[in-house]
């Protein structure tokens, strides 16, 4: 990778200009950027999409049901007043519990893969630098943390911890936390690599101050390592939150989520596949868009590495 500072190198404000157009002209890439913005956006607005369809995510709707619980009518219920149908047992409106949940799932997924990067950032950037007894340290808690059971832990601590507890930040503190050693490795070595650099060292020699030298020269250069690290984060996290809620110890009833609806539509989908497929076809298309997006922005900015 070349540094900002080496000649021939091209200028950090070019980088993102030429990177996005390079990503626009693969038709992976444009679809990833058209999931990605259509999750975005519908997340975003889901208060007034609720408010258009004249639904709401809680309100019970027994009238739609028959006696044994089965939406009735077509499709599990769809009807101009329920767009996607209604939930069994309940006949909670279904488009107001996707479109609501695609706020939790991109909430829980985004913010944890922020928390993991900024602290994979943190500690492979400095141990990568720094060196010694501190690399030593971070290298070994990597490798503990790559090899945790950490979906046993996460069901655990998510099934014991008292109800009044904020599950929301709870999931996205225990999301992340487990998320950042992978970034620490692949940062860890970058910096490494980095600091044995000319235009480094000749600034270490120099008398430039460390952190200076971190913020200016090292890290503009992991800049794009980060970003596709983490865009290619977010449908892991985001998976995470959904298996966590499938499971019944993620974001707590009655807040609508992807992974709870999936979770209670298993047991339905003889008597009404429909339940199972708007929640499941929203998640796979999440996660679709943001490992197309990440795909294309990783080759967009290092063709070499692709090819």
């Amino acid at each position: 990778m070349l540094s900002a500072f080496a000649p021939g190198a091209q200028p950090l404000t070019d980088r993102p200009r030429s990177a996005f157009r390079a990503l626009l002209r693969t038709p992976s890439g444009v679809t990833g950027v058209v999931l990605v913005v259509f999750f975005v956006l519908l997340a975003l607005t889901a208060p007034l999409l609720v408010a258009l369809s004249g639904q709401d995510p809680l309100s019970y709707h027994l009238d739609t049901l028959d006696p044994s619980g089965v939406p009735l009518g077509f499709g599990g219920g769809i009807s101009s007043t329920h767009w996607f149908g209604v939930e069994p047992l309940t006949g909670r409106d279904l488009f107001a519990i996707v479109v609501v949940g695609a706020q939790t799932s991109l909430f829980v997924g985004i913010s944890a893969a922020l928390l993991a990067l900024t602290l994979g950032t943190v500690m492979g950037l400095s141990a990568g630098y720094f060196g010694g007894w501190w690399d030593t340290v971070v290298t070994r808690l990597i490798d503990v943390l790559l090899g945790f059971p950490s979906l046993i832990f996460m069901i655990t601590l998510g099934a014991i911890v008292p109800v009044e507890t904020d599950k929301t930040l709870l999931l996205i503190g225990i999301i992340g936390f487990f998320g950042w050693s992978g970034v620490a490795r692949v940062v860890r070595a970058e910096s490494m690599t980095l600091r044995q650099r000319t235009f480094v060292q000749a600034s270490a020699a120099m008398g430039g101050n460390p952190l200076h030298i971190i913020g200016s020269q090292i890290l503009p250069n992991l800049w794009p390592t980060i970003i596709v690290f983490g865009t290619l984060s977010i449908p892991a996290m985001i998976g995470a939150e959904a298996a966590l809620s499938f499971l019944g110890v993620g974001v707590p009833p009655p807040t609508p989520a992807w992974g709870r609806s999936i979770g209670s539509a298993v047991a339905w989908v003889q008597t009404d596949p429909w339940f199972l497929l708007f929640p499941g076809l929203a998640l796979f298309l999440v996660t679709l868009g943001f490992n197309l997006f990440g795909d294309a922005l990783r080759d967009a900015i290092d063709p070499k590495g692709a090819r």
